[in-house]
């Protein structure tokens, strides 16, 4: 057994280490400064109370990205010295952020004791490599991320941090599946580098019907197609898709984890998943064959999820709402019942009716999944989405994409299960009209305005808060764009009471509410590590069975043009046109 003693390392503050509600993201060659990372992992080891460090267990894991296995040798050694008992870490360390959450919730260790919280390695959706993003975000016991209270603390640290605890031990193969046990200043210390998929695995089993969903995918007529994105997702992918539900290996697209995620954008929306895009006939060149039945996508640490039928494309806010009208029926996890739903703000309102529908408990949160947490550590929620591709149920407390993808094959499965030796399937197409024709639809698009400067950005906000203060005038202006669009009936910024907590959340995007229950919003946004990304949110509401299957495109245009003239977008940011649009 090899050994090492705890060494202290003196160190000064650096600026700007302040986590967001996805954890602390910069560039690559940020993390790569002497001390940076360190820092940023000691300041977390003391904001946590003594007992989840001293003789505890933590997870250490990511998506795989680029600098996160120098990362992952830095945090165990780390871990160390600062009295933590024992560290999991998936193999070659692995693990996708839900399947980190399931781990802390379910995992247990050889002695009976669970994680106590885990290291996060992730930058999410952005892309990977030397030039690119790093990560590094703190979830608790529960296995959600940490709350405002230790975040603050974490920032509070990095101002002031003088030394880190360290010891000077081996690097560990984390590419082979064992236990490695060292002695640290005459006692124990431990790393278990265990299998990245089989916890994750026994839980989805527990929640859908596999058997279920397997009849489905070995029907002849059904055809189904998932892209990982060279994303961590690939490491569940061929175990859950291939192995237990029998999917061709054929199905499977970019799945092997990349550093760089292949040199793409691992974001799984219409702009950067191309090559399912293309495959599932909705690329701007038409394919010779025919596409398949269901195609979805994944992000680089797989939280988030893309629902695509045969040249369809499922918004996410009806993702969202069509698994909350089906999952009693479809998903045994939630057979006695839904506790409730919930949806961030600017995510469209069609989870409000099928709640009204359902009578079921509905909650509006700002954007943040902690605020989800909270209803669901309280029982108060069972499902819950947002419109930047997130779906979630109260399994985990991170968003989880393959989750939302079973879900979708157990709602199809169900649907069909009378029809699988019948001429037709019933369609994901089909699923959604149906939905529509029973709940009303919500036309929706979102513009993202990505690395604005962000003085521009702040002032194009202060100008639509400022324009609130008179409705007329508001009115006046949106009828001279465009006579055909309803009045605005309510203006503001949204602001969030906690029912758990009763903590109050403000300055949480600026809504501009209509009479026909059309909706703008526009809000800032953080997760990119340069410049401010202005979020643009467009909403139409359609009840009129003979107006729902109208182009989005022109159902939307109206509402379009008004937020880009009544917010000066082009005045303000200089851009004609928005990065991406979903």
């Amino acid at each position: 057994m090899q050994s090492g003693q705890v060494k202290r390392v003196e160190t000064t503050p650096f600026e700007g280490q302040k986590p967001g509600t996805s954890g602390l993201r910069k560039k690559v060659k940020v993390f790569t400064q002497p001390h940076y990372l360190q820092n940023f992992v000691q300041s977390t080891f003391n904001a946590l109370p003594a007992d989840k460090v001293k003789g505890a267990r933590i997870v250490v894991s990511g998506d795989g990205r680029y600098y996160s296995k120098e990362a992952i040798q830095i945090i165990i050694k780390m871990a160390a010295g600062n009295g933590v008992r024992s560290v999991w870490v998936g193999q070659n360390g692995l693990l996708s952020t839900p399947a980190v959450s399931a781990v802390v919730r379910e995992r247990v260790g050889a002695d009976g004791s669970k994680a106590s919280g885990a290291f996060i390695l992730t930058a999410s959706h952005n892309p990977g490599g030397p030039n690119e993003d790093f990560g590094i975000k703190y979830n608790m016991e529960n296995g959600g991320p940490a709350p405002e209270l230790i975040t603050d603390k974490i920032y509070e640290n990095t101002t002031k941090i003088k030394e880190y605890l360290t010891v000077e031990l081996p690097d560990v193969d984390i590419a082979k599946v064992g236990v490695t046990t060292f002695s640290v200043d005459g006692g124990t210390f431990d790393v278990d580098v265990f299998d990245s998929a089989s916890d994750y695995v026994k839980l989805m089993k527990s929640i859908f019907d596999f058997e279920f969903i397997r009849k489905l995918l070995s029907s002849p007529k059904f055809t189904f197609c998932y892209d990982a994105l060279h994303g961590v997702a690939g490491a569940y992918a061929k175990r859950i898709f291939v192995e237990e539900l029998g999917a061709k290996e054929s199905s499977l697209l970019n799945c092997v984890p990349k550093e760089d995620f292949g040199g793409g954008h691992p974001d799984p929306n219409l702009t950067y998943a191309k090559e399912l895009v293309a495959r599932m006939g909705l690329g701007k060149s038409t394919t010779q064959d025919e596409p398949p039945e269901f195609g979805a996508a994944a992000d680089g640490d797989a939280d988030r999820n893309m629902i695509l039928g045969k040249r369809f494309f499922v918004t996410p806010s009806d993702s969202v709402a069509i698994i909350a009208a089906n999952a009693v029926e479809a998903i045994p996890y939630f057979s006695a019942g839904l506790k409730g739903v919930a949806r961030y703000m600017p995510t469209s309102a069609a989870l409000d009716v099928v709640a009204k529908h359902l009578n079921l408990k509905f909650f509006e949160v700002p954007t943040g999944w902690k605020f989800f947490g909270n209803l669901m550590e309280a029982g108060l929620c069972s499902v819950c989405g947002e419109e930047s591709f997130g779906t979630g149920s109260d399994h985990i407390r991170e968003k989880d994409g393959i989750w939302a993808v079973l879900a979708w094959l157990s709602i199809l499965a169900y649907k069909n299960k009378e029809n699988l030796g019948g001429e037709k399937l019933v369609s994901v197409e089909d699923i959604v009209r149906q939905h529509w024709a029973s709940f009303g639809r919500h036309y929706y698009t979102r513009y993202d305005y990505e690395n604005v400067d962000a003085g521009a950005a702040k002032e194009l906000m202060a100008s639509l808060v400022k324009l609130q203060s008179s409705l007329s005038e508001v009115n006046q202006i949106v009828k001279g764009i465009r006579s055909d669009v309803s009045s605005v009936v309510n203006a503001d910024e949204f602001e969030y009471k906690d029912p758990v907590d009763g903590s109050i959340s403000k300055h949480q995007g600026i809504r501009y509410l209509f009479e026909d229950g059309s909706r703008l919003v526009f809000r800032l946004s953080g997760t990119g590590s340069e410049g401010a990304t202005i979020r643009l949110y467009i909403e139409q509401y359609e009840k009129d069975p003979s107006k729902i299957g109208r182009e989005s495109q022109e159902a939307l245009g109206p509402l379009v043009e008004v937020a880009l003239k009544l917010s000066k977008m082009q005045e303000f940011t200089g851009r004609s046109a928005p990065t991406v649009i979903t």
